[in-house]
């Protein structure tokens, strides 16, 4: 990431800002040049603990990032680039602007690498208007008898997710854009997503997940809330109060997606017995369902075991058919993503799954002076083939998300998946070669 330059005098022009924008009116931020030097630094300090707090007024370039260029009414890098604008608690309509003076391929992402556009070709001198719906999360849970907050984990203490600010990242070939408007909006279902790291909105490369992949499939009429967190069991979910949190939100036409398994089955004092995985599940159904609320149920994706044949290995024990038994109990919706996952997983073959998982050999990046060999996380591109199984599952049972699917998503198969060859996402800056919590 480059820093900031004190000779860069440009900023986003903000057409109106207070702290009632933040809740109820337009926040639009313009990119002109000319304007009064603002940089992100005295907006939002960086340091090794994550951004500073910051108050209801505050926006501007972050993390330490700027624009290289202000013309032709855009802001445009070579290099990827962060804007960030204070919010609170809930969902948020975002409209982006893309295009500049020179052609232009822009990767938009948001909060903790959530991926919301993937790629956006804009030809030089063009504009393109996207919109999307950002859930902006804090760890304070309101409505409970007494105040209270989410356990969070050393890991989420600063993190993107857990901030008071809505933060965009705007990556890939020259990356162009020329506005931006942040509105507060109620009126929408939220999508919650409870689970661990295999659903995770991953902080950093390589490492990635599907629930943070979702997004880029749905269109601007639904919110994509991914509470899940590395290293959780369905009970520890509740112990920390993650599910608290998604309770105290949740309403009328809401949805709530559910996997569990990996940490659950793994012994010792953090296994969840079968008998009380699915009274736990099946509480989850019966309150979000008292509450107005659907619930889709995930059975976990394989780990990437192979028998001597190329055929997966069962790793999960007995939870995936828990998953799917507490489904039918329950006449919930079920997606069956174990079973989609061997599809895909024996489709690309043991060498083929390396490219899918955290393989990759010591010094692939910075700092990485270890190999990484992981069978259970996901890089970018598994992370994205699975989000396509999910997809798929919903509009193959015409699951009532499915009105909320984008148009244009290409046909998939887990037998047929994409080609890497063929399939890009560029980097986010951050990394690390710390495992995630979970196995």
């Amino acid at each position: 990431m480059h820093v900031l330059s004190s000779k860069i005098r440009a900023m986003l022009v903000i057409g109106l800002l207070s702290s009632a924008a933040c809740f109820g009116q337009t926040m639009r931020f313009d990119c002109k040049a000319g304007a009064s030097a603002l940089s992100a630094t005295t907006l939002f300090p960086a340091s090794a603990n994550g951004p500073a707090v910051i108050d209801a007024r505050a926006f501007g370039f972050d993390l330490q990032t700027v624009p290289a260029t202000f013309t032709g009414g855009a802001c445009a890098s070579d290099k990827p680039f962060f804007f960030s604008a204070a919010a609170g608690d809930g969902d948020y309509k975002v409209t982006v602007v893309l295009g500049g003076d020179r052609a232009s391929v822009t990767t938009v992402r948001v909060e903790s690498r959530r991926l919301l556009l993937l790629e956006k070709k804009v030809a030089a001198g063009a504009a393109d208007t996207e919109t999307f719906i950002v859930n902006v999360r804090l760890p304070q849970i309101t409505g409970g008898t007494e105040p209270t907050s989410v356990k969070l984990k050393s890991r989420e203490i600063g993190a993107l997710d857990w901030d008071n600010k809505l933060t965009l990242e705007f990556n890939g070939e020259h990356p162009s854009v020329r506005s931006i408007a942040i509105e507060r909006v109620t009126n929408i279902p939220t999508v919650y997503i409870a689970g661990d790291s295999t659903v995770v909105d991953q902080d950093k490369e390589p490492w990635a997940a599907w629930g943070q992949m979702l997004p880029n499939f749905m269109n601007a009429r639904v919110s994509i809330a991914n509470n899940a967190e590395s290293g959780e069991t369905i009970k520890s979910f509740v112990g920390e109060r993650r599910y608290a949190k998604i309770m105290s939100t949740i309403k009328k036409g809401d949805y709530l997606m559910i996997q569990f398994a990996h940490n659950d089955q793994k012994g010792g004092s953090g296994n969840v017995p079968i008998p009380e995985y699915k009274e736990i599940m099946t509480r989850f159904i019966t309150e979000a369902r008292a509450r107005g609320a659907t619930t889709i149920l995930v059975t976990a994706m394989n780990r990437r075991v192979f028998e001597s044949d190329g055929k997966i290995r069962q790793t999960l024990g007995e939870y995936p058919q828990a998953t799917r038994d507490v489904a039918a109990e329950q006449n919930v919706g079920l997606i069956d993503l174990n079973a989609m996952s061997k599809s895909l997983f024996e489709a690309m073959g043991p060498d083929g799954t390396l490219k899918a998982f955290v393989h990759f050999p010591a010094n692939s990046f910075p700092g990485q002076t270890n190999e990484l060999k992981d069978d259970t996380h996901f890089n970018a591109y598994g992370a994205y083939e699975l989000a396509r199984c999910i997809v798929l599952s919903i509009r193959q049972q015409h699951l009532p998300l499915e009105q909320y699917l984008r148009t244009g998503i290409a046909p998939f198969e887990p037998s047929h998946p994409d080609s890497l060859a063929t399939w890009h996402l560029p980097a986010s800056p951050a990394i690390s070669s710390e495992t995630p919590y979970g196995r």
